[in-house]
């Protein structure tokens, strides 16, 4: 069994889909591996690194032949994938709702495409759950960006010419990245608040030391969506949650929004009118630009100033921590291919939950429900 590593290809992305550990471990399962010449560079990873782990360094197409497996961070174009061995897996990031024709060519090259985005979101699933793994990694770089643009303290501090007070900082959408933001502003020493659509993050936000702030009286909507991902709101509550953070975001330093809906634009969350409630010189990190923004006038990859507030977002935050960003896609793979390894065949053996999840082609065709 050849397992492949290419160095990616699209624009921007600094993470690479193996590391020297995740190779000594593919090894040890009786893999050998084939690391594109340069394809951990970006992530502080050397090819050097890769040859004493085991890897074989080589030029692409020398490193993708006869692979039976190729990782990947991006799913590479399936031009990079000529030599590969008939029906291979690629295992990587697929964006499968948006990239369409990237489907429809692996289908047609015969490739059998694993979609991490679509891992379930079980439990035995965890130590798989790249969106999980990354998610965790922006959430703690949102607030860090948007305090290095902030400008001011964090914390509260005394100092014998005056006291300067702590920032406030809001949390929308308490998902993984949520979380983590919201830890991340607390151990800054911001007084830091939080809300979501999912009326079961409220224990979860204060726990962390956050003041939960939700919509009260509005009967019947939790926001639970399938997979514990948050569904779309009614107009009803949308009402009422738009009017709760016109009052909140106007005290706010720091807003990070964190909304996603799999399959669908992001949900807007703030308004260009609640924007110029706040104060000049506050930041808005909005952590899904890239899906549509979930702030008003937000741009990927560039810093808007609107009403004197600083508006930013990365097209690829975690490719922003390319180092950690890495060791932990490398390792959601390894446990995702590991927890199916036949060691007679020598190759893994998906079941039918995850492997159905996951599966996007097969066989020449589009296979997965959630793209029927």
């Amino acid at each position: 069994m050849k397992i492949a590593a290419l160095k990616e290809s699209a624009p921007g992305e600094t993470r690479v889909a193996i590391t020297p550990e995740t190779v000594k471990k593919f090894i040890a399962l009786g893999a050998s591996v084939s690391v594109e010449k340069g394809a951990g560079g970006s992530a502080s990873v050397s090819d050097a690194a890769f040859e004493d782990a085991g890897a074989q360094v080589t030029a692409a197409a020398e490193a993708v032949a006869g692979a039976q497996i190729v990782l990947g961070v991006q799913a590479p174009d399936t031009m990079l994938l000529k030599g590969a061995a008939d029906g291979a897996w690629v295992a990587a990031t697929f964006d499968p709702f948006a990239q369409t024709g990237r489907i429809a060519a692996y289908a047609k090259a015969g490739f059998e495409a694993l979609s991490m985005e679509f891992m379930p979101r079980i439990t035995r699933a965890q130590s798989m759950d790249v969106l999980s793994s990354q998610s965790n990694l922006s959430g703690y770089k949102a607030v860090l960006a948007a305090g290095h643009e902030y400008g001011r303290a964090f914390p509260m501090m005394m100092t014998a010419a005056g006291t300067v007070q702590a920032a406030r900082a809001f949390v929308m959408g308490v998902g993984v990245a949520g979380l983590q933001a919201i830890a991340t502003a607390k151990r800054l020493g911001a007084q830091v608040s939080a809300t979501d659509v999912r009326s079961a993050t409220r224990e979860q936000i204060a726990s962390l030391g956050a003041k939960p702030i939700f919509v009260e009286d509005v009967a019947g909507i939790e926001g639970e969506g399938s997979g514990g991902y948050a569904s779309e709101m009614s107009e009803e509550y949308q009402r009422a949650q738009a009017e709760l953070v016109s009052r909140h975001i106007a005290r706010q330093d720091i807003v990070i929004t964190t909304a996603l809906i799999p399959g669908r634009a992001a949900p807007r969350l703030i308004s260009d009118a609640q924007i110029a409630t706040m104060k000049p010189g506050s930041v808005i990190f909005d952590l899904a630009v890239a899906q549509g923004g979930n702030v008003e006038g937000s741009q990927a990859d560039e810093v808007v100033i609107r009403h004197g507030v600083k508006i930013m977002g990365y097209s690829n935050t975690p490719s922003h921590l390319a180092a950690d960003a890495s060791a932990l896609f490398a390792r959601n793979l390894y446990n995702f291919l590991s927890a199916f390894w036949d060691q007679e065949l020598g190759k893994p053996v998906l079941d039918e939950e995850i492997g159905n999840a996951v599966r996007l082609t097969k066989g020449g065709v589009i296979v997965n429900e959630r793209l029927k």
